[in-house]
């Protein structure tokens, strides 16, 4: 079986430090090496928010060392999925991606335990994209 990954994903939000974050760290541990991730914002932050990596802490994901990306034209047209996080009109589209736009509340200044229930649904939605591109192309 061949090494390459089976599709390449980017998460988009605004600043690039709480939502596209958790759910980068999500993929990357739970799908390993057979999904690539990319995560970006259209106006990144300074630092990734410190109550999104205690809640993904918890969750048994380290997500302590990322810092937040700008979101380029790159990034999207290497990326087979864009998932976006509220980052509205920024993000460019291009023909043969497969978009798809992930409604969930703003860590932003948010304390850990508003954070929890945010993290839990990013888990839920990643993992049913996991299984999604497990699954293949369909005919």
């Amino acid at each position: 079986m061949s090494s390459s990954p089976l599709a390449s994903v980017l998460f988009v939000c605004v600043h690039n430090a709480g939502r596209s974050q958790m759910a980068a760290g999500f993929l990357s541990h739970l799908a390993g090496d057979r999904v690539e991730v990319r995560s970006a914002g259209s106006l990144p932050g300074d630092r990734v928010n410190p109550a999104a990596v205690e809640a993904m802490r918890e969750a048994g994901v380290d997500i302590a060392g990322q810092e937040p990306k700008v979101l380029t034209t790159e990034a999207v047209q290497a990326s087979d999925y864009v998932i976006t996080m509220g980052c509205g009109d920024a993000c460019p589209v291009f023909p043969g991606k497969q978009y798809l736009d992930w409604a969930l509340a703003d860590p932003a200044g948010q304390g850990v335990e508003a954070v929890r229930p945010i993290r839990d649904e990013i888990r839920r939605r990643v993992e049913a994209l996991i299984a999604e591109i497990d699954a293949g192309p369909e005919a």
